[in-house]
């Protein structure tokens, strides 16, 4: 075992004691109000524990910093397993970057009962339930019950530089055929300017998706439909072969030094999530645009369908089933998902709880960065299409190997759809899963 993980153990260790059944719907160990709870951040999230201790000093703490499960390490789910076995040592509270953990912590492993504890049985208090973006809690949800809430979401907009579309006469796209059209028109008249890019792994998350493409129709705990022959994945994939060939969406990564270099300067539209503002656009490290110039569109619609959009990321909190101290765990989840102290005021990342987003985005409008609102930002929030579910299995880590050397390659997209349908059931059966 690693250190980290040994200390992660002693951090929270103790005998899971007697279980009952509880009044929330899951086995409950006996309940100390006064036993501290043992909380796994990410060092983003520290912020949160801090703002929390400042409101809260009489709730006793045990922080353990860890990776939050960043870049698919999968360490929440390892650590957990080897508690699991030991029967001892859980955390009482855990955050996580990634959205698809519910898939694996709201079932039993090996016998022993499923780490996260159910919040829709009276735990948390269904007007806090209620009062999330309509759709952000669907990650969190396996067969009705809500096992964890959402920190943030990352839902797709169109990003865009409003001074770049002024200067070469152009007009924010509505639909996608807009867009691809002024991608073409980009091409010829301002050679070097970009619309988009394809070269990180969360590419099928900002184009697919937002295309209602069925590569990732998770219908139950282990059950997902995979239906890439379809209209909706073919016009997404065909648009994209026009503009990665004229080289308005190229094949680079926006974290890359390359991209930086090449495109500051040249990025006129990005389709992309809410945390692009931040991460890319308002960042000295990357592509630095001045104030004034950003704006924010809805995401386009495929004409003649309904509009809806990705999302890539945004983090969970989870609850621990075993905690010694419920009132206390819930105490503190409620506190990082829903309170001004820190959702308004301190994250960086746009509010899953839908109060907290009114006032964010009026905080951030009011800093004079924008050259627009940031309406786009709240519709689009509640736009996230269903059909694309959080299996245990990462979509991106799927792109990443099988698409994007082959987009490198030369390969077309359109060509390329079969291929990545295999690779997606292959590594859903390989993960437990009937494949529809």
């Amino acid at each position: 075992m690693g250190a980290l993980a040994i200390a992660l153990t002693l951090a929270g260790c103790g005998s899971d004691g007697g279980s009952s059944a509880g009044s929330y719907g899951f086995p409950q160990v006996t309940q100390d109000d006064k036993a501290a709870i043992t909380v796994w951040v990410d060092s983003d999230r520290s912020g949160a524990v801090d703002a929390f201790k400042k409101a809260n000093p009489g709730v006793k703490l045990n922080v353990v910093t860890y990776d939050g499960s960043s870049n698919g390490s999968n360490s929440f789910r390892t650590k957990i397993q080897l508690f699991d076995r030991a029967g001892s040592g859980w955390p009482d509270v855990v955050f996580s970057t990634q959205n698809n953990d519910a898939a694996w912590a709201s079932q039993k492993s090996n016998g022993k009962q499923a780490f996260a504890a159910v919040l829709n049985g009276g735990l948390v208090p269904k007007n806090t339930l209620d009062n999330f973006t309509q759709g952000s809690l669907s990650p969190c949800t396996v067969e009705g019950k809500v096992y964890c809430l959402r920190n943030d979401l990352a839902q797709v907009v169109l990003w865009y530089n409003k001074s770049l579309l002024d200067k070469f006469g152009y007009s924010v796209p509505a639909t996608w055929e807009e867009y691809r059209a002024l991608g073409e028109k980009v091409a010829q008249e301002h050679p070097g300017y970009i619309v988009g890019t394809v070269g990180d792994a969360w590419t099928p998350e900002v184009f697919f998706w937002g295309s209602k493409c069925q590569a990732n129709g998770i219908t139950g705990p282990k059950s997902v439909t995979v239906h890439i022959d379809s209209t909706e994945c073919k016009r997404a994939a065909s648009m994209l072969d026009v503009l990665i060939k004229n080289g308005t969406t190229p094949n680079v990564s926006v974290f890359t030094p390359e991209f930086v270099k090449k495109y500051s300067g040249k990025v006129l539209l990005m389709p992309g999530p809410a945390w692009y503002a931040g991460a890319i656009f308002n960042n000295p490290q990357s592509l630095k645009v001045p104030a004034g110039q950003l704006g924010v569109a809805a995401p386009p619609a495929w004409q003649g369908d309904s509009a809806v959009t990705g999302n890539v990321g945004g983090g969970t909190w989870f609850i621990s089933s075993h905690s010694k101290n419920l009132k206390a765990a819930e105490k503190f989840l409620e506190f990082v998902t829903t309170a001004d102290d820190y959702q308004v005021n301190l994250a960086p990342g746009y509010p899953a709880y839908a109060p907290a987003a009114d006032k964010w985005i009026k905080k951030q409008e009011s800093s004079g960065y924008y050259a627009t609102d940031l309406q786009a930002l709240i519709k689009a929030g509640s736009q996230i299409w269903s059909g694309w579910g959080s299996g245990v299995f990462s979509q991106e880590a799927i792109w990443a190997k099988t698409i994007t050397p082959a987009i490198a390659g030369g390969k077309n997209l359109v060509d390329l759809l079969p291929e990545w349908e295999t690779a997606i059931k292959n590594q859903a059966q390989v993960n437990g899963y009937t494949v529809k």
